[in-house]
């Protein structure tokens, strides 16, 4: 197979035709330098610091040349996550911590290659497909460029298709080994809530519009100061203010977008109202509450608590559960019972 190997630092070079000749046909393409031989089928394979912008901006161009190129490895540091983050948003479909993990990932391309006519895609690859238009989706908003309701759509089909596949618990573990912070959170609310409407035998399309909520729930996030969002401890009471803007934020963002409904917009700028008027922004009540917001509030609250995160470990299930329990007045009660066999993984 051809490796088109791109990379900000020819000393690199060596050692990754040590590790993939004769096996696998390296293609070197330096920045500010030309690549050569390009071809429609391979795996293209990026290892460039992504923390300097204008290396970003070299590697734009050579990704677009590159574009047929369905698979995209990107060697990032796993503690990097700006980085893994921007590697996404540049159309990664996986990220590797070292480059010497591209082995398997190569193997595992080719095999899915050579089945591709008699066996269904590899999941692995459906999540990291759902997890790139995730990230380009926040990158985009987060850097003032408009979003594209495509990628919601794209990241929510396949999140639906992986968790109705492969059962919540799987998508639980794959987001928290791999993901952090408002990304994960992002993921696993929407994993938690496609769970509970197909637990609940929601229709295909309700599924789908309960995704899509749950997908763009925290879009406003994108506007809030990485500082407020990565901040390992309690948030102070002017930082409380700002991150309680996000719901609003993100209703403004969509609202007027072909494709976002009006279901959608009433998830995203309300799924922190509770039924006795404790929520924000818009202090609701009972009835003025929607059924998908009562849904997708769930779905938030338990994925926050079971989340993992860099200062504390992710809650047991169990204890989630018990938690939503005991919020009765703010929650609705029938539908905390009937989430408890999505909580519990019974």
């Amino acid at each position: 197979m051809l490796v088109y190997f791109v990379t900000d630092e020819p000393a690199k070079l060596p050692a990754i035709r040590a590790m993939l000749e004769p096996q696998h046909a390296v293609v070197p393409w330096v920045l500010d330098g030309d690549g050569t031989g390009v071809r429609a089928h391979g795996v293209l394979m990026v290892d460039v610091d992504l923390r300097q912008m204008p290396r970003a901006d070299q590697l734009r161009p050579i990704l677009n040349e590159l574009a047929a190129m369905p698979e995209r490895l990107f060697v990032v540091p796993a503690h990097a996550r700006s980085m893994i983050a921007q590697a996404y948003a540049l159309g990664a479909t996986a990220v590797i911590s070292r480059a010497k993990e591209a082995m398997p990932k190569i193997a595992q391309i080719e095999f899915a290659e050579a089945a591709a006519e008699s066996a269904a895609s590899d999941p692995a690859l459906e999540m990291d497909a759902g997890v790139a238009a995730f990230a380009t989706m926040f990158s985009n908003v987060r850097h003032g460029r408009p979003l594209k309701v495509a990628d919601a759509q794209r990241a929510t089909t396949q999140i639906v298709k992986r968790v109705g596949q492969g059962g919540l618990s799987t998508w639980l573990d794959e987001v928290r080994r791999y993901h952090e912070g408002t990304f994960q959170h992002c993921l696993l609310v929407t994993g938690v809530a496609v769970a509970f409407a197909l637990d609940v035998g929601f229709s295909s399309t309700d599924v789908s519009r309960l995704g899509m909520a749950a997908t763009l729930h925290d879009i406003g996030k994108a506007r809030i100061p990485l500082s407020i969002l990565d901040k390992p401890g309690r948030l102070d009471p002017d930082e409380e203010e700002i991150i309680r803007r996000h719901p609003a934020i993100g209703h403004d963002l969509l609202k007027g977008m072909s494709g976002i409904t009006p279901e959608i917009l009433d998830g995203v700028r309300h799924h922190h109202e509770y039924l006795d008027g404790s929520g924000y922004p818009d202090g609701l009540k009972g009835g003025q509450i929607s059924d998908l917001v009562r849904l997708l509030t769930i779905s938030d609250i338990f994925a926050a608590l079971v989340e993992s995160r860099a200062y504390r470990p992710p809650m047991a299930r169990e204890a989630a559960y018990e938690i939503l329990r005991g919020m009765e007045g703010k929650l609705e009660g029938a539908l905390v019972r009937a989430f408890r066999s999505v909580a519990l993984g019974s």
